[in-house]
């Protein structure tokens, strides 16, 4: 099967598509298990470096694995690098904004919001890491929320999770640059304000899990996102996958897939 079939092929519908706000872009898919609940969740984040032509869809076949295993998914959409108000600090507020209405999702779905595990693919696993830190922002400071929902753990696949070292390596033509609107040297408060690695220690249990032969985000960002954290005194585990690239974090039928659902169990 070709290794990216989940890129192409399109994911099973989910149970409910419910907004979070009044943009085109703020809004969630909901995928429940049978059962009554309340479900343990896991709030889904994509990827696609932060830019508008790439969108949930393509998560939907991993929402729709995890709902049959137990799990509630929340896929998070948000406006990216290409929709007006997406990047800084659109982009931050929108996911943040998604995860927080867990709480009314809550009022009307069988969620149990004691068991939370926020997860993220590439940019997605900078925004979900991202999410998790926000308890760090000081009031004054762009992007203070006053009660941040606080999930039990994170998964980061594949994790853009240092963004001084992705503009460093310019990655994907230099999104990082576009994404924040600047290099470190010209807006050097939005690296240290969104950026997993400058916020570290965040406080949440984290699984980092990467694809030793990743050519789009190299591994080495996870490994020393890892060292960081955990000299800081975070609890940190990091997950290398020998030989496998990318993408197959994100596909429910690879061999790496059950590293990926351990790792949520075990955050649960």
């Amino acid at each position: 099967m070709d290794p990216l079939w989940m890129l192409e092929t399109p994911a099973p519908a989910a149970d409910a598509r419910i907004p979070y706000g009044q943009e085109a872009h703020q809004f969630g898919d909901l995928r429940l298990p049978s059962g009554p609940g309340p479900h343990p969740v896991v709030v889904m984040v994509h990827g696609g470096f932060w830019r508008a032509k790439y969108d949930l869809e393509h998560v939907g076949h991993l929402c729709a694995d995890l709902t049959r295993r137990g799990y509630a998914t929340w896929s998070l959409e948000y406006r990216r690098v290409g929709h007006e108000g997406g990047g800084w600090p659109g982009t931050f507020e929108d996911v943040g904004r998604g995860t927080d209405f867990l709480r009314t999702l809550a009022r009307s779905q069988p969620l149990d919001l004691s068991r939370v595990v926020l997860m993220g693919h590439s940019a997605g696993g900078h925004l979900a890491l991202w999410l998790a830190a926000r308890s760090r922002l000081r009031p004054g400071e762009p992007l203070h929320g006053a009660e941040p929902f606080m999930p039990r753990g994170v998964v980061a696949l594949a994790g853009v999770v240092d963004l001084e070292r992705a503009h460093a390596l310019r990655l994907s033509n230099n999104i990082v640059e576009e994404f924040l609107g600047g290099t470190p040297a010209q807006v050097p408060e939005r690296y240290r304000l969104g950026s997993p690695s400058a916020l570290a220690p965040i406080g949440v249990r984290q699984v980092l899990i990467h694809g030793t032969e990743d050519d789009t985000v190299p591994v080495s960002i996870s490994a020393d996102y890892h060292a960081r954290a955990t000299k800081l005194g975070d609890d940190v585990r990091l997950i290398p996958l020998p030989g496998a690239g990318h993408f197959e974090v994100i596909n429910p039928l690879s061999r790496e897939w059950p590293q990926v659902v351990e790792a949520i169990t075990s955050l649960m």
